[in-house]
């Protein structure tokens, strides 16, 4: 696989890694999702499951020299002076996804977003190989 991903040019290859991640990490997503529509309370109009994505972490990909691909909430953690804005978010505004996750002083930690990962790693990893793969043919049929 590696030998065939070298013959590649760089900007084919960026593009295959990052289409397999993407598909791979999709699985993590929807585990996240499913995981944090069980937590859901429907009492409130904000839904965390909605604001969860997947998206390509540009930064690290440049520092790692690769393609990162991540599962996280849009609308981050943090509150600004841009909070206002994540109420355009499809879920709301959902900045407290990390009590839920991490926990607090106080309240117990239900973790939705690790366990969504860390019982896929294996599909995650197969999905990944298979979906390259299919790139590296379909790039290399297209030369």
């Amino acid at each position: 696989m590696v030998q065939k991903m070298k013959t590649l040019p760089g900007k084919l290859q960026r593009s295959g890694l990052r289409k397999a991640a993407r598909r791979a990490m999709n699985i993590v997503r929807d585990a996240a999702k499913a995981n944090a529509k069980a937590l859901d309370d429907p009492k409130t109009a904000e839904k965390v499951w909605k604001n969860i994505a997947t998206q390509e972490s540009a930064k690290r990909s440049r520092q790692e020299g690769g393609v990162v691909m991540r599962v996280g909430v849009r609308g981050g953690a943090g509150s600004n002076q841009h909070s206002k804005e994540a109420a355009g978010n499809p879920g709301g505004d959902t900045r407290h996804w990390r009590y839920i996750e991490f926990g607090t002083e106080h309240t117990p930690a239900v973790p939705f977003m690790r366990p969504a990962f860390q019982s896929n790693v294996q599909n995650v990893t197969d999905k990944f190989a298979s979906e390259l793969m299919k790139e590296i043919d379909a790039a290399l049929g297209g030369i």
